[in-house]
């Protein structure tokens, strides 16, 4: 298995959790007993073994295949590199026999401590029993609650150090600076940090929203095609995540562009130069900052599903109609879900959801309104207003 995502998400720390036996093959020594022979180098190993760094012994992943083709066990080796190596072309050595798992920021579902395997996912839960299953946490977060989680964060380093807002935000600031000239370094591009960290700077303000291309590279300042490479590379980097514009034969005029996000909220904050006040004093940052929040506590859920749910958005030409997330549970049957920073949802925030829904029928499997109150309650049939901390409840 091979672990990818973005840096210091904590995937080498979570493999050594699982493993018998680590060899980094960035430490010279034991790089040197891999290259002199990988074979005979895994055959003295443990099982399972973590190999740290595999891409500092390429030959390795070839050496990797040669064992499981003989046994097929699962399970026996977890890898972890650098994003440039997930890249290159040795990486297909291991297609059809190495599985790839992305690790994510972490939730507060993790943070919780609520994390029984046994019980369905949100999004299951949602389409199956509606409320009934739903529970909320001890402690119902207000909105100021809601900004203060997402600004501290979901990387490892810093959900877990307790640091201060300003400590928390010294440290996104300095992973930003790595991210725009040692990571992007490591890609062999951009030639221009600044032009790169100034582009993240209008991602993060646009954080969860559907601008038009023109409007980000003109707000950066850069042309059409630095912006499509600088996009590329910040999802290689898996600090951008692209949710395209879902689509249905029976609906028409729907946009095709993107809906970005900054995979971590407080990352984006941080890149935007936003503090919690700003974001609670502008409606339409508060609204975004809300969705990238929500939508970042499902991604790591969604990762585990199988069969896997696709995430879309959907939204009418001239934004008549618009829902900010529109979930593909499989053979077409899908979940709406807005999100609303305030803490009595309306009918009229559901009215999009109630439209999908008639327009689907039973395609239409469940829809909610993901608020910041504490109260949950059906609007109308297969339509719901719950709390976002049901997530983690």
């Amino acid at each position: 298995m091979l672990l990818t995502g973005a840096r210091a998400t904590g995937k080498t720390t979570t493999a050594l959790q699982r493993v018998s036996q680590a060899d980094r093959l960035d430490v010279p020594g034991v790089a040197a007993a891999y290259r002199a022979d990988p074979d005979a180098a895994l055959r003295r190993a443990s099982r399972p073994l973590l190999l740290d760094e595999w891409q500092e012994v390429p030959e390795v992943l070839a050496a990797v295949k040669r064992v499981v083709d003989t046994d097929a066990t699962p399970g026996q080796f977890l890898l972890t590199g650098s994003v440039r190596a997930e890249l290159a072309h040795e990486m297909w050595a291991g297609t059809g026999r190495v599985v790839q798992l992305a690790i994510h920021g972490l939730t507060e579902r993790e943070l919780h401590h609520h994390l029984d395997v046994t019980q369905p996912a949100f999004l299951t839960r949602l389409a199956t029993t509606g409320l009934t299953d739903l529970r909320l946490p001890e402690q119902v977060p207000d909105i100021d609650a809601y900004v203060r989680l997402g600004m501290r964060s979901g990387f490892p380093e810093v959900a877990y150090r307790n640091r201060t807002v300003q400590g928390a935000g010294i440290w996104l600031d300095s992973y930003l600076d790595d991210l725009v000239t040692r990571d992007a370094a490591a890609l062999e591009q951009p030639k221009n940090p600044a032009k790169l960290r100034r582009y993240l700077q209008v991602l993060a303000l646009h954080n969860a929203g559907i601008p038009t291309d023109a409007t980000l590279y003109d707000t950066a300042t850069i042309n059409a095609r630095t912006a499509a490479s600088y996009d590329q590379l910040l999802q290689n980097l898996y600090v951008l995540d692209k949710v395209p514009a879902w689509s249905a034969n029976r609906l028409r005029s729907l946009v095709k562009a993107p809906k970005r996000y900054l995979i971590d909220p407080g990352l984006a904050a941080t890149a935007a130069g936003l503090t919690a006040i700003d974001i609670l004093h502008d409606p339409n940052l508060l609204g975004r900052f809300f969705d990238a929040f929500g939508t970042a506590q499902l991604r790591p859920e969604i990762a585990l599903m199988h069969p896997r749910p696709t995430l879309y958005h959907l939204r009418e030409t001239h934004g008549r109609k618009e829902i900010d997330l529109v979930i593909d549970m499989g053979a077409g049957r899908v979940i709406g879900l807005e999100f609303k920073a305030g803490a009595a949802p309306t009918r009229s925030d559901a009215k999009h959801l109630l439209w999908l829904r008639d327009q689907l029928g039973k395609d239409f499997l469940a829809g909610a309104v993901l608020h910041s109150g504490a109260h949950v309650h059906e609007i109308d049939d297969r339509v719901f207003a719950v709390p976002l901390c049901a997530l983690w409840g």
